[in-house]
């Protein structure tokens, strides 16, 4: 009896662990943040330029401080840039079992300021990848090395 009292015990506290480490641990590594050394404009400009040179496109680029302002609210400088390799999207999108990914797509890199300092941030799509298929998880991990690499001009 005592070893059976254990065994759920042991069970309902893993149980807990495992939702605690999800709850607790795995937003902070959700989001891939890194400082720019470059300014705002800079690091913008930079980014651009790095997406030509990696063979990414950017089909686009959202203002979001120009956007909040059209409402009425004044928030610092906020850029988000859509990026795509359409190699890697179709690999995505020709397949009917892989195509619920599409709304993660393209891939996201924000540009934002906080505290004086200007940061790039990215969905870590390394880590979410692991959750799906074999084929999505590859394409998902070759486009997070390909924008770190796109990134690379800016980072700290």
């Amino acid at each position: 009896m005592k070893g059976i009292f254990v065994f759920i015990l042991g069970f309902i506290l893993g149980i807990a662990l495992t939702i605690g480490l999800i709850v607790f641990l795995l937003p902070s590594h959700m989001f891939v943040v890194k400082e720019s050394k470059l300014n705002f404009n800079e690091t913008v400009s930079a980014i651009e330029q790095s997406v030509v040179d990696n063979n990414w496109s950017m089909p686009h680029q959202y203002d979001l401080q120009a956007t909040m302002k059209k409402h009425g609210f004044e928030v610092k400088p906020v850029k988000v840039f859509s990026l795509c390799k359409p190699e890697h999207a179709y690999q995505i999108l020709g397949s009917s079992d892989e195509r619920l990914v599409s709304a993660l797509m393209p891939c996201r890199v924000a540009v934002y300021e906080k505290d004086g300092k200007t940061y790039v941030s990215m969905l870590n799509s390394g880590l979410f990848s692991k959750f799906l298929g074999k084929k999505t998880s590859y394409v998902m991990k070759m486009a997070s090395n390909e924008n770190k690499q796109i990134l690379q001009p800016v980072i700290n």
